[in-house]
């Protein structure tokens, strides 16, 4: 296992393979602890074991494990390899997530902040920009290099961002390629005096949560699903080390969801009354909240608060309420062994049923099946993103 342990990512992929190994074989384990950027170790050249998790792949790794037989899972996601074998986490899905965590959020001018010539930052980007782009948004970029000499030097780097975020139409959601991205951006907002989230709002990605809360303020990020990326990738190498070729060669693990801290914890909304409904959902949609309800909390009339929904979030109260409560679901079928009735009661929906085919028609899975595949009993997985 070359596989750094440097970021919550790495640890989070070890934890994965240690429950694969620990609930099906005994394997004896080398772990080489590097950072990303540096090469592969000259022994695997001449190495005379059974399997590799590698994330620090290159083409010549690849053939070097070809030429010996040694069968070779990537989890490298930095830049495209040859290696036949391949688990990421779903770059488009954890984009979708940060894009649709904003737009919740009632903005409509977006930026993203990422890495150059890293081929995960650029999946994110693109799948960022079609999401924004999809609820009629356009989206401003920024994007420098890591790691190595074309790398800028800190203070250098933090006036380039600055000046980015200043030519950026007020107030904007920025989505970062990770949350080290994240605290670039957080800090160059800090230089200027912006605030966040009321000016910027910024979410990261991996959930970082000692570097996310080390932000001022708190850094929202999306969770990837680290674990069971190193589950499935212990899983596929066992396969191959047992001789089977009977699957995928390339896995996509979708997301966890969103941790949501300060640095988001607004809405974007120039219309008081609208901005006021919005926040009672979030309070009350998982209390059994109505439309009718708003409209009590909020004195205007049905058909303007219909309206104006539509014109700031593209969508209904009635839909928000319902993508507040299935929200709220997942995050306890993962979190907790509660019953599905327990499970439909909090979410605030008042039938098991109605919150089982909601759930499906959303999610794609029964939530029977999404807290199975959550917990490690079958490949979390969107089946859409296979390859």
């Amino acid at each position: 296992m070359i596989i750094e342990t440097s970021s919550s990512y790495g640890r989070r992929i070890l934890r994965g393979i240690r429950r694969y190994a620990h609930s099906h074989h005994s394997w004896s384990i080398f772990l080489e602890q590097r950072d990303l950027s540096r090469e592969p170790p000259p022994w695997i050249k001449t190495w005379d074991g059974d399997g590799i998790m590698s994330r620090i792949t290159t083409a010549a790794m690849v053939e070097d494990a070809r030429r010996l037989g040694i069968p070779l899972i990537d989890l490298t996601d930095r830049h495209e390899t040859l290696a036949s074998h391949q688990v990421w986490s779903d770059d488009a899905a954890i984009a979708r997530l940060g894009a649709e965590h904003l737009i919740e959020r009632g903005f409509r001018n977006f930026g993203f902040c990422g890495f150059s010539q890293e081929t995960w930052s650029s999946r994110r980007r693109d799948r960022f920009i079609e999401a924004v782009r999809q609820a009629g948004s356009e989206c401003q970029i920024y994007e420098s290099p890591w790691f190595g000499r074309d790398a800028h030097p800190w203070e250098d780097e933090q006036k380039q961002i600055m000046a980015w975020l200043n030519a950026l139409p007020k107030p904007v959601g920025v989505m970062t390629c990770n949350d080290y991205r994240g605290q670039h951006v957080l800090d160059a907002c800090a230089r200027l005096g912006l605030a966040v989230p009321e000016e910027v709002a910024v979410v990261g990605v991996d959930d970082e949560e000692e570097l996310c809360e080390l932000c001022e303020p708190p850094l929202s990020s999306v969770v990837p699903n680290a674990e069971m990326v190193g589950y499935e990738a212990a899983n596929l190498l066992n396969r191959l080390m047992s001789g089977s070729q009977d699957f995928e060669s390339r896995l996509e693990v979708a997301p966890i969801g969103v941790v949501t801290r300060q640095s988001t914890d607004v809405l974007a909304i120039d219309d008081p009354e609208i901005a006021a409904a919005v926040r009672y959902i979030r309070e009350n949609a998982c209390r059994g909240a109505k439309v009718e309800d708003i409209l009590d909390a909020v004195p205007i009339s049905r058909s303007i608060l219909e309206r104006r929904f539509r014109k700031y979030l593209g969508q209904s109260p009635q839909a928000l309420i319902r993508q507040a409560r299935l929200k709220r679901v997942k995050q306890l079928l993962v979190d907790t062994d509660f019953t599905l009735a327990k499970i439909s009661s909090l979410a605030g929906f008042r039938h098991q049923e109605h919150m089982c085919v909601l759930f499906k028609k959303e999610f794609g899975d029964s939530p029977g099946a999404y807290r199975r595949k959550a917990q490690g009993a079958g490949p979390f997985v969107n089946p859409s993103t296979r390859t």
